[in-house]
């Protein structure tokens, strides 16, 4: 009895681990360059049918035993050649296409689904055939709509097209386009190699024009860095005689134009005589006439145009000598124009600081009176007696009277003499310090004093009435 309840318990045990190692090995996982494709009883879709297939990429699913089963779609590369023969062009004209495509199965959710329900169980040829199909049919679909030149020459475009349109249709069966490689294209009219001997022939003329265009470009570098170094030069020597350049640079471009007109003119006596000596060959014998006159017709308007270039040269010299003279005239008004003017702003300037020095030294001395301005007044006048008295004297000091002479008789009506009347009028010239006051539009300050009435501030003059010599030295 103890022996069957241990065989029991040992043949459970066993029964379940042998359960749950088979319920493990219906755990799958997915490797990472396949598609794990599950089918059987998966559910429903949105619209209420039955899902066919489950796709899973880079995980895992545990697959019920009995209602499920699953299998693998390889995502490995898969190259297809493509060998396009006479196919038909937009032109009409057949070409060879030959490609190679390479393709793999999508993992897009969309797609991968399409490949588990049109790819699962075919082999690699069968794929293979399925898809050269469908590139055969949209291969010669775009090579109908497109240029032989533009297949040939805009491959991008080309391969563009192609890939837009084979992935499309590669999407309705679960693959998708890696890659288009178009080996070669060719035709049996020969109409790709013309269009490549015409492309050789274009490239060499213009290899051969770019060539000539260079060489005429450095040509043209070289004439240009000889003109510049000429300017150049022309403008060192300019800064020491600046006019006498100008006038030689205006003498040069007379010369290049007399040179220019020169050569004009022998260009079209050139042109004449070759177009005469053309007609006297094509005409006969009795146009010589009419070729001798056309002979001395050209040497008359060679002569005639020797005398205008002549003409027109003095005429351009003595236009630019006085332009010249002009422009030294001018600069020379100029610069003293220039002169005047400096000197006299200077001049305002330093009046102007002058004014400002005076102003603020007014100021200052309105501020020491307490802002009176009249106090003010009195500190200026007291500072400036001296010299106003100074001033007066200076009046009369250098005054000489070596003599004077003077014939009194007695008593005027006014009961002075003649003599006091002169030296009262003498005296009286010099203008007293109020009148200097009064002049200046000023009132003499009461503290230098009042003037006194006429009568009072005159005193008596003792007559003379004798003959009086005064000499003063």
């Amino acid at each position: 009895m103890k022996a069957g309840v241990i065989f029991l318990v040992c043949a459970t045990v066993l029964v379940l681990v042998s359960f749950i190692a088979w319920v493990c090995s219906r755990y799958k996982k997915c490797p990472s360059d396949k598609i794990m494709v599950v089918y059987g009883s998966i559910g429903k879709n949105k619209d209420g049918t039955n899902r066919s297939a489950k796709c899973i990429h880079g995980g895992a699913e545990f697959v019920i035993p009995v209602f499920q089963s699953y299998a693998y779609l390889d995502l490995t590369p898969i190259s297809i050649p493509v060998d396009l023969r006479n196919a038909l062009s937009k032109q009409n004209i057949r070409i060879d296409v030959p490609s190679r495509f390479t393709v793999g199965i999508s993992t897009e959710p969309g797609v991968m689904q399409n490949a588990a329900e049109r790819l699962l169980g075919l082999q690699l040829s069968e794929i293979q055939e399925l898809s050269k199909d469908i590139i055969f049919g949209q291969l010669r679909l775009i090579i109908a709509t497109m240029d032989i030149e533009e297949i040939n020459t805009n491959r991008d475009k080309f391969l563009a097209a192609v890939s837009e349109n084979v992935e499309t249709e590669l999407k309705k069966i679960g693959l998708r386009l890696i890659n288009v490689n178009v080996t070669d294209i060719s035709d049996e009219s020969g109409y790709i190699a013309a269009l490549g001997k015409e492309a050789a022939a274009k490239a060499i003329n213009d290899a051969k024009k770019s060539v000539a265009e260079q060489d005429r470009e450095g040509s043209i570098g070289e004439a240009n860095a000889r003109k510049e170094q000429r300017i150049e030069v022309s403008k060192a020597d300019s800064l020491a005689i600046e006019g006498e350049n100008e006038a030689k640079m205006k003498i040069a471009m007379s010369e290049a134009a007399l040179k220019e007109k020169e050569a004009e003119a022998h260009k079209i006596a050139t042109t004449a005589e070759k177009t005469q000596a053309a007609k006297a060959l094509e005409e006969s014998y009795a146009a010589e006439q009419a070729a001798e006159q056309a002979r001395r017709d050209k040497e008359k308007a060679t002569l005639e145009a020797d005398v205008i270039v002549k003409a027109e040269a003095k005429k351009k010299e003595m236009e630019l000598e006085a332009e010249a003279q002009a422009e030294q005239i001018r600069r020379k008004a100029q610069g003293e124009a220039d002169a005047i003017y400096a000197k006299m702003e200077a001049q305002a300037r330093g009046a102007e600081e002058i004014l400002k020095k005076q102003a603020a030294g007014f100021a200052e001395i309105v501020k020491s009176a307490g802002g009176d301005a009249e106090a003010a007044l009195k500190l200026l006048i007291a500072d400036k007696l001296e010299d106003l008295m100074r001033v007066q004297v200076d009046a009369v000091k250098n005054i000489k009277i070596d003599k004077v002479t003077v014939w009194d008789g007695g008593q005027n009506g006014d009961g002075k003499t003649s003599t006091a009347n002169f030296i009262s009028g003498m005296m009286k010239s010099v203008p007293p310090l109020d009148e200097v006051f009064a002049m200046a539009g000023m009132q003499l300050p009461s503290l230098l004093g009042q003037k006194l009435p006429e009568e009072v501030a005159s005193e008596p003059t003792e007559t003379v009435t004798e003959i009086a010599e005064v000499t003063e030295e």
